[in-house]
């Protein structure tokens, strides 16, 4: 639908009617919505190119990722991670005296018969889970009232990937727009997340769309061994429920959603240009009309019953992150749910 995957190309704030085409700002007539022309190419000098990094810009993003998530990944999500998600088995360690508070299922009765006095089994957990984030890296992601969807996401990520460093987990990841355009095995070790997430900041895709379906299709064929896998991206895509499903048959599926308040609730600023980022298609809208925004609103309500209708059709845990939020309130959340249903 295309109001739900449409962005204005700046942020819709009350300036007048003013946005942007090609990186130029330009207004819009508030009576007859017609462009005011922007200054000649002459004026506006030469452009950048905007998605050319230099190495060191890419590692200082790659810093700041890990100094803002750490304090996070230090915290609550790291314990919480670790009881959710457990390793494949237990590993035997050692026999030591049983003290008050031990757990008694752990009791070695023959050990205690013979040495007259209780002692326990101590186990490690044999950590060799696999974990995956498959992240969504269409067009649609540029858009962000404060901060982009992407650099939410991106802090999002970064914060699970070093909880899964810190717990010895493999990790590897998936980066798709219409197809799956860069898969990277996973493996262990702070080096190996430093380069998921420097090619994660610096990477430009090849295409602006979004197909969830076929990308879930190319992960599941990939990944042959049971897996954790995290989805992050807005949703806006077609149909992805029966490959999701199959997916979840075999792995253990996250869904993470980010949201921007602003694609939610169109403010009243006269006529204004939206573009869809992943098509180019446009269209000039009267959001002073009241009517346009109540079913506007309506339409963002009825796609996002839909979505979660079918996350819980195939029990997939499905979290809502918006941009303009902390996130690790969310994150936390979701945890500390999913901690109580493993209990249960």
């Amino acid at each position: 639908m295309f109001f739900f995957t449409t962005e204005a190309r700046r942020k819709m704030k009350d300036d007048g009617g003013r946005i942007s085409e090609n990186g130029i700002r330009i207004i819009l007539c508030g009576l007859c919505g017609k462009k005011i022309p922007p200054c000649p190419p002459w004026l506006r000098g030469k452009k950048k190119d905007k998605n050319m990094q230099e190495p060191k810009d890419i590692l200082k993003k790659v810093k700041k990722l890990e100094i803002t998530t750490k304090h996070l990944v230090e915290g609550l999500i790291t314990g919480s991670y670790h009881s959710i998600f457990k390793g494949q088995g237990i590993e035997f360690s050692d026999i030591r005296e049983y003290y008050p508070g031990d757990d008694v299922r752990a009791i070695d009765w023959k050990v205690t018969a013979r040495l007259n006095h209780p002692y326990i089994k101590e186990f490690i957990e044999e950590r060799d889970l696999r974990v995956y984030f498959a992240f969504d890296m269409s067009a649609s992601a540029n858009f962000g009232s404060n901060i982009s969807k992407r650099n939410k996401a991106f802090e999002i990520v970064a914060s699970l990937m070093f909880a899964a460093v810190q717990n010895n987990d493999n990790v590897g990841m998936f980066i798709f727009t219409d197809k799956v355009e860069t898969y990277i095995p996973a493996r262990k070790g702070r080096k190996h997340i430093l380069r998921l997430l420097s090619k994660l900041v610096s990477f430009t895709p090849d295409s602006a769309k979004t197909d969830l379906k076929s990308s879930l299709i190319y992960i599941s064929k990939v990944l042959k061994r049971r897996s954790i896998v995290f989805i992050i991206s807005d949703f806006f895509t077609e149909d992805f429920s029966k490959p999701l499903r199959i997916m979840k048959n075999r792995h253990d599926v996250i869904a993470v959603r980010i949201i921007d308040e602003r694609e939610r609730q169109i403010p009243d600023v006269g006529l204004i240009e939206l573009e869809d980022e992943e098509t180019g298609e446009q269209i000039l809208v009267d959001t002073s009309s009241e009517d346009f925004r109540e079913k506007y609103s309506s339409l963002v309500n009825q796609k996002d019953d839909e979505l979660k209708k079918t996350f819980r059709k195939v029990k997939v845990d499905l979290v809502n992150i918006v941009t303009d939020e902390p996130y690790e309130v969310r994150l936390k959340k979701f945890f500390k749910t999913r901690l109580i249903k493993l209990v249960r």
